[in-house]
């Protein structure tokens, strides 16, 4: 079956009668709990446990007091003919609208493609998270969760969705394949969006995305398809550490563009190493360089001598490592000669993911580096065992029969990319639902370390765009840190009060937040 029509499946699925003595919707009828336990017993071939509701309330550090709902479950998709194809495995998080007013509800996914949205919840924007600040992560160290500090909650109502082979979701007649693809992954996921509006009555609330790296691709897939194949519109998205075009990020060695959009981030390592704090003023220098002589030198090629010393000094100048290890890579460093030789003395690797977290080289003499990412791999068992806590001992939601996926190499090895010449982009598409709605807001937030997703590639793309009739409806925002720069305090709240910023302008509101902004570019091109 065509992904589209598990979309329109979806929607069209019939709800069941409520339960006796399931309380009123104040919109009349069943309530939306009523009607989903009612869909539940209705299906057949549902794994996983019906939706468990838990009340709780969470004092923040700051003195607010956060009293919300959290609701874990899954959402059933079915064909036409009703027979179920997914469940979609969520956990959501609302609170009571004030003054009657209807509160914006934001969809949350990672990316991988095959990571949970764990990161998002317990690391980023939901109520509790896992401290995980410091230089380095260990894979036995606590996993208690404290009240989040940094969580979006306050002003958006927030859904966690996990795509098909991660977290709990799963398709229900194990052909899980058949959703591993950015078309049908783009589909499934709206489908699910849609299921979710429908069965807790939120079509009229305001509508938000957040995506993290791969899901920061999915973000204007997902706007698209909800725009033009379920008739919804989203009012802002956010993309965090995004891949916006794989051609930049994946440019063969002999493609001098990879080179120049990582130099900033290089600079950006070698200051944190200096134990200074990058901001985009002290990295101009850095950037103008990458798109200037850098990027001149590059082209002449490593034949050229001349070239190559200039290349050797300057880019020993920025990131700090030896000039004869720049000259014999030719100016053109990868991401492992940062990873590996900024700290070779010390017989530590840092993280491509954030190289101010480091950890042991388990092998300092070999030729060739070897080793797990310090912050990506360390983050596993860490987070796998916090989210199996959370829904154990706060959601009250057991799945006892399948195992929780946070980051699978199944779907990661078996995704399929398409089969066109180019690279995967979404700078098309994302061009595409600007130009349609002038009211969406988008919001391109980075870390400054981050060598995976690079923000100058984000940057030089987001230049590329047209201004849509205001400059301030696509901003990118870049701070300390690296992929998940939120594990670090001061990042995790200029991000908060940068998220809230954009609500206010999507929503049209006027008292907007604008203290603190760290290092965003509010409407500059």
């Amino acid at each position: 079956m065509k992904p589209y029509a598990i979309v329109v499946a979806a929607l069209a699925f019939a709800v069941a009668s409520p339960p006796v003595g399931a309380q009123p919707s104040p919109h009349g009828g069943a309530s939306p709990e009523a009607r989903r336990s009612a869909e539940a017993r209705g299906l057949e071939g549902r794994k996983l446990p019906a939706d468990a509701v838990t009340e709780h309330s969470l004092a923040l550090p700051d003195g607010r007091i956060l009293a919300f709902k959290a609701t874990a479950g899954s959402l059933p998709l079915v064909d036409e003919a009703g027979k179920p194809q997914a469940e979609i495995a969520y956990i959501a998080y609302t609170m009571p609208a004030k003054d009657g007013a209807a509160r914006p509800v934001t969809f949350a996914l990672n990316g991988g493609p095959g990571a949970a949205s764990a990161y998002l919840n317990i690391g980023a924007i939901g109520p509790w998270r896992l401290p995980l600040e410091g230089t380095s992560i260990s894979p036995s160290g606590p996993v208690a969760l404290v009240p989040n500090d940094g969580t979006w909650l306050d002003f958006t109502d927030l859904v966690f969705i996990d795509p098909v082979g991660t977290g709990y979701s799963r398709a229900a007649d194990g052909d899980a394949k058949r959703y591993w693809s950015v078309d049908s992954d783009a589909s499934v996921l709206s489908a699910a969006i849609a299921r979710y509006l429908r069965a807790n009555d939120r079509i009229a609330a305001p509508k938000f995305f957040v995506g993290e790296s791969y899901g920061g691709f999915r973000g204007p897939l997902i706007a698209s398809k909800l725009q033009e194949e379920v008739g919804v519109g989203l009012s802002g998205l956010v993309l965090l550490s995004p891949v916006l075009d794989f051609a930049w990020l994946q440019a063969p060695r002999t493609t001098p563009w990879g080179h120049v959009t990582r130099l900033p981030s290089f600079a950006a390592a070698a200051l944190e190493r200096a134990g200074k704090t990058p901001t985009r003023q002290g990295l101009a220098e850095a950037e103008a360089y990458a798109v200037g002589h850098y990027l001149t030198d590059l082209l002449k090629g490593p034949a050229d001598s001349a070239a190559v010393a200039r290349l050797g000094d300057r880019v020993s100048a920025l990131t700090g490592l030896d000039p004869a290890t720049v000259r014999r890579q030719a100016g053109r460093l990868t991401n492992g000669s940062i990873q590996r030789e900024a700290s070779r003395d010390e017989g530590r690797v840092a993280s491509a993911y954030d190289t101010g977290v480091t950890g042991w080289d388990p092998d300092p003499t070999a030729p060739y580096a070897g080793f797990e990412d310090p912050l990506l791999t360390g983050l596993q068992a860490p987070l796998t065992s916090a989210m199996l806590d959370l829904y154990a001992t706060k959601l009250n939601y057991r799945v006892p029969d399948l195992r929780y996926e946070l980051l699978s190499n199944s779907v990661n090895r078996g995704w399929s990319w398409g089969s066109g010449r180019s690279a995967p982009e979404v700078v098309g598409t994302l061009r595409g639902v600007l130009a349609l709605d002038g009211n969406l807001r988008v919001l391109v937030a980075h870390g400054f370390t981050d060598l995976v997703t690079p923000y100058f590639a984000s940057k030089l793309l987001i230049d590329q765009m047209p201004s849509f009739g205001g400059r301030d409806r696509l901003d990118l925002a870049v701070y300390p840190g690296g992929h998940m720069f939120y594990f670090r305090a001061d990042s995790r709240a200029a991000f908060h009060r940068d998220g809230m910023h954009l609500y206010a302008k999507a929503l049209g509101a006027r008292a907007a937040n604008n203290g603190g902004v760290g290092e965003t570019r509010q409407g500059e091109r």
